[in-house]
């Protein structure tokens, strides 16, 4: 609309590290259920071999993988996999795409994105302090993913409505809220791991949220909390939530073998 002035924040910068794709399937359990014993058997050392390799690469910190069994109807399985490139990833998918067992899962959801940090904080001033700072921003944007038992994942954005719009909020307004919001997952630090992975550009939502725990009741706990915060009442747009069980080596197994 002509003749209409806006006014223009400044975007803050963000620090870029592995990028990270959440792979979401159902399983065909009429073919799976088919199959003969041994057929099974071919099929789960294939996946747990794949599942081995991947392992191999987060020993070389050459990237991180999970998979875990997802509670409901949404998925039955989900893999997280962060690898430094693009090509790294795609060699990922492709390779359970073109797997023998990859003809028994059938995609419900992807997301693509890349692990995300704000330069909200103040720059260390020492030198000591900014190696010890620079080594902990690495080991952030270049994560393990947690051993923990559960994960949930979901995706979301932040309002952009007529009335209530995030990215027109002053830099200063948007850094005081998140600063209050910081708090609340500071509280549950000792019960809570969480991954921030950005998708502007390359995924329909804006960032992916996945939580890490060893009490799956500390999700609800969290974000129940969260909901009272400014931040997520006010300018806060989630999606789909996927709560899953970690699979472990022989965890895949003991899922599929007898079912």
């Amino acid at each position: 609309m002509y003749g209409v002035k806006f006014k223009v924040t400044k975007a803050p910068q963000t620090l870029d590290g592995w990028y990270c794709l959440h792979s979401l399937y159902r399983i065909d359990w009429p073919r799976w259920q088919a199959l003969e014993v041994h057929a099974r058997e071919a099929l789960l050392a294939e996946a747990e071999e794949l599942m081995a390799k991947e392992q191999a690469k987060q020993t070389s910190h050459l990237g991180s993988s999970g998979h875990y069994w997802v509670l409901g109807h949404k998925a039955d399985l989900m893999g997280i996999y962060l690898r430094p490139t693009l090509e790294d990833l795609a060699a990922v998918e492709n390779a359970w795409a073109k797997s023998a067992i990859g003809s028994y899962l059938l995609p419900v959801y992807s997301y693509f994105s890349v692990v995300e940090l704000s330069t909200h904080t103040s720059a260390p001033r020492t030198e000591e302090a900014m190696r010890e700072a620079e080594a902990a921003l690495r080991e952030r944007l270049e994560p393990d993913l947690p051993q923990s038992r559960y994960v949930c994942f979901y995706p979301m954005s932040k309002l952009r409505g007529e009335e209530r719009n995030w990215y027109m909020l002053e830099s200063a307004a948007r850094r005081d809220l998140m600063r209050s919001h910081g708090v609340i997952g500071h509280s549950y630090a000792d019960r809570v791991r969480q991954i921030i992975t950005g998708s502007m550009g390359l995924d329909d939502w804006e960032w992916g949220v996945d939580l890490f725990s060893d009490d799956p009741l500390q999700f609800k706990k969290i974000i129940y909390e969260m909901r009272f915060d400014e931040v997520s009442a006010v300018y806060a747009l989630f999606g789909s939530f996927f709560v899953g069980m970690r699979l472990g080596s022989g965890d895949l197994r003991r899922y599929l073998a007898s079912a």
